[in-house]
Formats: C-alpha cells, sequence, structure tokens
C-alpha cells in the first residue's frame, strides 16, 4: 500500500499533480507535487506539516521541503519537492510512483517541453 503522509500517521487523501524532470546525463531529477487543498489544511485539522512522507513497502522517503500557498490569507495548496541525486534514488521513487499510482488508478501522460 502506497501513501503520501505530511504529518505522521495521517494519510492524504489529495491526488497530487506530479511533474517529472531528469537530467539529460541521468545522473540527477525532480520530482514537483502539487496538492489543490490538501486534507492536511483544513479548517477541522489542526495537524502540524512535518514534511512530506512517501511509505510504500520498501519503507518510506522523506521530503523536508514543503510550501504552502495562500490566496486571501487562506491556505490554497502544499508544493513538495524532491531532488533525486543519482539512479538509485530515481528507480526508488519510480517504484514508489507505480505502486501509488495502482493504488489511486492513476495514469502517467509525457509532455515535450
Amino acid at each position: 500500500m502506497a501513501k503520501i503522509q505530511f504529518s505522521r500517521g495521517i494519510d492524504e487523501d489529495v491526488i497530487p499533480d506530479v511533474r517529472l524532470t531528469r537530467a539529460r546525463n541521468g545522473q540527477s531529477g525532480t520530482a514537483t507535487f502539487i496538492f489543490t487543498n490538501p486534507k492536511i489544511l483544513g479548517q477541522d485539522t489542526n495537524e502540524e506539516i512535518t514534511g512530506m512522507y512517501l511509505i510504500d513497502e520498501e519503507g518510506e522517503i522523506v521530503i523536508r521541503e514543503v510550501k504552502a500557498k495562500f490566496i486571501n490569507g487562506r491556505p490554497e495548496s502544499l508544493e513538495a519537492v524532491y531532488l533525486m541525486k543519482s539512479d538509485d534514488e530515481w528507480d526508488r521513487f519510480m517504484r514508489f510512483m507505480e505502486r501509488y499510482a495502482q493504488e489511486y488508478g492513476l495514469g502517467f501522460s509525457k509532455s515535450k517541453s
């Protein structure tokens, strides 16, 4: 079971928009997650965001760079950026994303830009 948490023990239900980039040499990559109106920012939640945790049967990937976007003083979205500096980190991340996509019935699309 693959899941995402912002505070340990509380699963995030909102499915993120995930953008991947990879260096031409394959040595590094970036995954940018954007959550619009995530559960963790809801009015009925007082939990502190301690990072973003990608959890599956292999363990967890911890992402510390999480930013909130506010509109008119209200939290609107969260953005988390994961920098991968090796093939191993890229491969591990992709295994998580495959499990997460399968869990939530998501697809993958390539864009040329």
